[in-house]
């Protein structure tokens, strides 16, 4: 469609479009090769998960939480569940503290996977994509021998999880641990440092901490930024305060600091430090229950909460007010995805066409997430 300023263009990418990673629709406006706007368009996937909390109880709820972000179901169940059970009041055994880091460093490791793969599907190289499937299903392997799914889990349930490590999780997980680093290292020669690769990313789409501040912008995406800023590490919850693990920051070692490039290598050096995590925690596990006693009929006190978590993608929130009867009466989700999608149409302006897929790959955003 032509504009009404004949030098300019606007044509719609998406909602099909594969490198959109999923169905988000952007009217761009070109000219010639070079886009002088992009404004995203949501709700293709809209659900009205938020509505649906108020009609289902507090424990029927969490395997909606695996639909926010399908690739890091774990993390989404466990940023609800220490929402009810903050709530309740509930303390959770030590056992389940640990199994439920370890399951979400896992998880995290598999979305990571995803992102590196998908992105490098994005910049034309389709090799890298395959590596990190292959990986990535070790890690479904893990997760199907402890609660029999590997996409969308419903595992880590209110008041720890629904049922203890099979026999043969711990040796598997630490055949994984020890195999995987080496296979971060095949990445970095096959991708990271490959000229071609950097040329496509190095100095695109700086996000400056001020602008990643401004724009509410968490997670990897904030952390390429500069900003040295991690849940784990500034608002410990479960056992994090116990680990050992460095938070990665952007360096501009390709480019500038915030650049593409560097919020692609924050998904490689946050794998290292959970597999890092992993292998800590394996070495902790004691004996012990793994859920606390929880009430059948959950009832919480009026009042209302928030708590948030750190996600793949940045900071997961529920904020949950109860009325005292066995269903919340109001659930909001602050999805990391949503706010990272706002910076967009800034990142987007003066830039290559192509420059636009990479921009979308860096940002890693999940539409589930988005349109709740």
């Amino acid at each position: 469609m032509v504009n009404v300023d004949e030098r300019f263009m606007e044509v719609s990418m998406g909602p099909q479009h594969p490198s959109t990673h999923g169905v988000l629709r952007l009217l761009v406006r070109t000219d010639g090769e070079v886009l002088t706007a992009a404004r995203p368009y949501i709700g293709y996937l809209h659900r009205a998960l938020e509505k649906i909390a108020e009609r289902v109880t507090y424990p029927q709820f969490t395997p909606f939480t695996d639909r926010l972000d399908y690739l890091a179901s774990m993390n989404c169940n466990l940023a609800y569940a220490m929402t009810v059970e903050k709530l309740l009041n509930i303390e959770i055994p030590r056992r389940a503290q640990i199994i439920r880091v370890i399951m979400a460093e896992l998880n995290r490791i598999s979305s990571h996977l995803i992102a590196f793969g998908s992105f490098s599907s994005d910049m034309g190289a389709f090799t890298p994509f395959l590596f990190g499937i292959r990986e990535r299903e070790f890690i479904n392997d893990l997760f199907e021998m402890t609660c029999g799914s590997r996409l969308t889990y419903n595992y880590i349930r209110i008041g720890g999880v629904s049922k203890d490590l099979p026999e043969g999780f711990i040796d598997k997980a630490k055949e994984f641990l020890d195999y995987f680093p080496g296979k971060l290292k095949e990445y970095n020669e096959l991708l990271s440092y490959n000229a071609i690769f950097i040329k496509r990313l190095a100095n695109i789409a700086v996000i400056t901490p001020e602008d990643a501040l401004d724009y509410g912008v968490t997670g990897p995406n904030l952390r390429a930024s500069g900003i040295k800023w991690d849940l784990r590490r500034e608002e410990p919850y479960l056992i994090y305060n116990e680990l050992d693990f460095d938070i990665p920051i952007g360096r501009g070692e390709m480019g500038t600091v915030g650049d593409a490039w560097d919020r692609y290598m924050m998904r490689i050096y946050e794998m290292e430090q959970s597999t890092k995590i992993v292998k800590q925690c394996l070495d902790m596990l004691a004996p012990g229950d793994y859920t606390a006693k929880v009430p059948k009929v959950l009832k919480p006190p009026a009042g209302e909460v928030y708590v948030r978590a750190e996600n793949p993608r940045g900071e997961l929130g529920f904020y949950l007010i109860s009325d005292g009867s066995t269903k919340p009466y109001r659930l909001k989700i602050r999805a990391p995805s949503f706010a990272n999608l706002s910076i967009l149409p800034k990142l987007a302006k003066g830039v290559m066409i192509a420059d636009l897929i990479a921009i979308i790959g860096s940002l890693d955003i999940i539409l589930p997430e988005i349109d709740r």
